[in-house]
């Protein structure tokens, strides 16, 4: 792969050579970590993290997202993470798909990772990835994370501005919701705002929202019904004028985070996850089998 060639096409915003480079990245190429070394990113690209329970209906929400950016004339990239089979080790549900009406829209790129065991919402490979995309022209980048609960945390550290995606059923679980995820938002989206205790559910937010210290800021709330498209300019407004200014000390963190989740990539990449399960079925059988001696010779 000429790494060389693709940093240019990419600057000169080639969609072809995205693509490859990103495959190149994701599947850790010869080459790959210089090129990365070597790239223009453009920091001022904003990154617009969406994340929230299964069943919120995230994706329908970056489809009237990916409309209203798109007819602004706005050239939008996706990163939708989807989670990753222990078994297959490929992508479940296929963001893309849900997508399908934007592939032909030249303002859109849509690119779907696998978590690969990532249990925090985001691919190992998301940070790699997102600064590929920012060495391309874009206006605006959208990275949708797993809905996996409280562990979705890993999203601030990557995006400008966080939505949190609810639903009013979930108002039975909002305590549950506040000691992990609810911190983490700039902007609440109570989609399916059409459904029966919306306006309860969204009264309780923003009751919790004053519990928040000055120091995580104040949070939108906002009524969405994507699959109808309602919302979605509001939406929008609320992104454009949440203040996403973080201090020295927190933006020094969430990059320490971000290294850090570089630098254990690279230390654990010569261990193949399927040769791990293949050595373990055949150690596992004998009586003496013992896990830390097991892993011992992978340190």
């Amino acid at each position: 792969m000429n790494w060389n060639s693709l940093r240019a096409e990419i600057k000169l915003g080639d969609i072809k050579s995205l693509a490859r480079a990103i495959t190149g990245v994701e599947n850790d190429l010869e080459g790959y970590f210089d090129f990365l070394k070597t790239l223009e990113i453009n920091r001022n690209i904003p990154i617009i993290g969406i994340t929230g329970p299964p069943g919120a209906g995230k994706s329908t929400l970056v489809n009237g997202l990916l409309k209203q950016f798109s007819a602004e004339g706005k050239r939008i990239g996706v990163i939708a993470i989807d989670p990753t089979s222990p078994f297959h080790f490929g992508s479940l549900l296929g963001d893309r798909i849900r997508m399908v009406e934007h592939f032909v829209n030249p303002n859109v790129f849509i690119r779907s990772l696998a978590t690969r065991g990532s249990l925090g919402g985001l691919s190992a490979k998301t940070i790699e990835i997102t600064d590929v995309m920012r060495a391309f022209p874009f206006d605006i980048l959208i990275v949708e994370t797993v809905g996996v609960g409280q562990s979705e945390v890993e999203i601030v550290g990557l995006a400008d501005t966080t939505i949190l995606v609810l639903v009013p059923e979930a108002g039975d679980e909002i305590q549950g919701i506040k000691s992990g995820v609810m911190e983490i938002a700039d902007i609440f989206v109570v989609n399916k705002a059409d459904r029966e205790g919306a306006e309860i559910f969204v009264s309780n937010i923003k009751k919790m929202l004053h519990e928040r210290s000055e120091s995580e800021g104040m949070a939108q709330v906002v009524k969405t019904i994507a699959s109808q498209h309602q919302g979605i300019e509001e939406l929008i407004t609320a992104i454009r004028t949440t203040n996403t200014t973080k201090t020295s000390h927190k933006k020094d963190l969430l990059i320490a985070e971000k290294a850090y989740r570089l630098i254990q990539t690279e230390k654990m990449k010569n261990i193949n996850k399927k040769e791990l399960i293949e050595a373990i079925s055949k150690e596992n059988t004998k009586a003496e089998f013992n896990l830390y001696q097991f892993i011992e010779k992978y340190f």
